[in-house]
């Protein structure tokens, strides 16, 4: 049951137990608490073909239907937090979504396979770099902003596969350091030295190309 607990507050706890008890309205307002993080998530790996075909609040809820249905097989055997279980559910669902609109058009199915346990869509360079000029407040001109983003994603391609992963998860889906560690399973020094690399060689790029900002 620890791993269900989101902290150790005693409010939360309580939350909790109400959960287990069947109480759809308490169940409600602990899906709340991480339903920012899971759209970060959703934007990251949503195939850009399918932007503003798919919802991810749409994405979201067939999730959270999932997890209530799926709950009681969860408490037996939390083998995960709380948390990275609905990211995961989530994940599944946008496979799923992926496949069923792209058929045999989506992307290569290796480029599928997380390097963590699980399987989840990648993260495109593409939308990785469309998150960093999304907050870039410079020239909006079409031409110098697709120039831009080319450069970023040649420069995030050309990163080790497990950094950009890192990447992703720490600056992008704001996930902890706990959390990466939990589902890619290295150990916490080799994710914290792989992430700075990847921030730091990010922060390079950005540089030289006059964009100051490094967020999320």
């Amino acid at each position: 049951m620890v791993f269900f607990m989101a902290n150790n507050s005693s409010d939360t706890n309580r939350l909790h137990q109400d959960v287990v008890q069947g109480d759809q309205d308490t169940w409600n307002r602990l899906l709340s608490q991480h339903r920012n993080r899971l759209r970060r998530m959703v934007a990251l790996r949503l195939d850009q073909r399918l932007q503003g075909r798919i919802d991810p609040s749409d994405v979201i809820q067939e999730a959270y239907l999932e997890a209530w249905t799926r709950l009681g097989e969860y408490l037996q055997q939390p083998d995960m937090p709380f948390f990275l279980w609905l990211r995961l559910l989530t994940g599944q669902k946008l496979v799923t979504l992926h496949r069923r609109h792209l058929g045999v058009h989506m992307r290569d199915a290796g480029r599928e396979i997380s390097l963590y346990q699980g399987t989840l869509p990648e993260t495109s360079a593409a939308a990785l770099a469309a998150q960093l000029l999304g907050h870039h407040t410079g020239p909006s001109e079409a031409a110098i902003r697709a120039e831009l983003k080319t450069r970023l994603q040649e420069a995030i391609n050309s990163m080790d596969p497990l950094d950009r992963e890192i990447l992703a998860l720490r600056h992008f889906e704001q996930l902890s350091r706990a959390e990466t560690v939990a589902l890619l399973g290295i150990p916490e020094a080799t994710a914290s030295k792989r992430y700075l690399r990847a921030l730091k060689r990010l922060k390079e790029v950005l540089q030289s190309m006059g964009i100051r900002e490094v967020g999320p």
